[in-house]
């Protein structure tokens, strides 16, 4: 692997968005909890506060930008064996990735959704998915910054997502090991009229399964054949965690 990264016939591309006071996040009703956007403080900068140093303390939920899910964070996942961050076997965070292209119905359609017979597609021309493989739903909203990133509208959030259906035959059919999207969750912004509501989270989580969102450069991956990275900060009994998302994809010497 170390030759192959040294000779170019593996690239390394990282699908993560940088953290910042103005990235959005996740915009509950009123009458919940809000998720943290991330804060950075200066401690020092080379000064009278420490003359040889400089560092910030930080803050945030964690579920900001770029960031991972695990099963605690949903009900349905409350008594999942390991189902915090700080207690998923490490070789879980890295793992084979199949990537869904629905950039054009995504930009057709902000609601567009994910459906079994789009899968089918897919698998039609790339093959069966799989088991034990992360599943990404491209559609290219990680281009999309500010307000228009989150899409809200009187009646919440619009942003494409994947149907009850299509996340059961995932994780029933194809035993994924987890799902992954460009958009603020995993679940289309107007996931809460689906039954169950927010089928991403509660069907994902209630499995043993994960989540990423807020990805990024899902353009620059294959199809299939590339290898992710994904491992979350070690946070005693977190329900997630920012983190750096990289994939191994077969370069251009490959």
């Amino acid at each position: 692997m170390a030759l192959a990264l040294a000779s170019g016939a593996v690239e390394v591309v990282d699908l993560t968005h940088t953290l910042d006071p103005d990235f959005p996040v996740i915009i509950l009703p009123p009458e919940f909890g809000q998720c943290a956007r991330f804060r950075m403080e200066e401690v020092s900068a080379y000064d009278h506060r420490g003359p040889g140093w400089k560092w910030h303390n930080i803050s945030m939920s964690e579920h900001t930008g770029t960031h991972f899910d695990a099963p605690v964070h949903w009900i349905s996942g409350r008594d999942v064996a390991n189902g915090a961050v700080d207690e998923i076997p490490v070789d879980r965070f890295v793992g084979p990735v199949c990537v869904i292209d629905c950039s054009a119905g995504a930009a057709e359609d902000e609601d567009y959704e994910l459906t079994v017979p789009v899968i089918e597609a897919w698998e039609a021309e790339h093959g069966r998915i799989p088991a034990d493989a992360w599943v990404f739903m491209r559609t290219d909203w990680s281009r999309r910054s500010g307000a228009a990133y989150l899409n809200m509208r009187e009646d919440g959030a619009h942003s494409p997502g994947p149907t009850p259906e299509a996340v059961r035959f995932l994780v029933e059919q194809r035993d994924i090991r987890g799902f992954g999207t460009e958009t603020v969750g995993t679940d289309a912004g107007q996931g809460m009229h689906y039954n169950p509501p927010y089928p991403a989270h509660y069907i994902l989580h209630g499995n043993g399964r994960y989540g990423l969102q807020c990805l990024a450069h899902l353009d620059r991956l294959p199809a299939t054949g590339a290898l992710l990275m994904a491992a979350p900060l070690k946070i005693r009994n977190g329900t997630g965690s920012p983190l750096r998302v990289l994939a191994l994809v077969p370069g251009e010497a490959g």
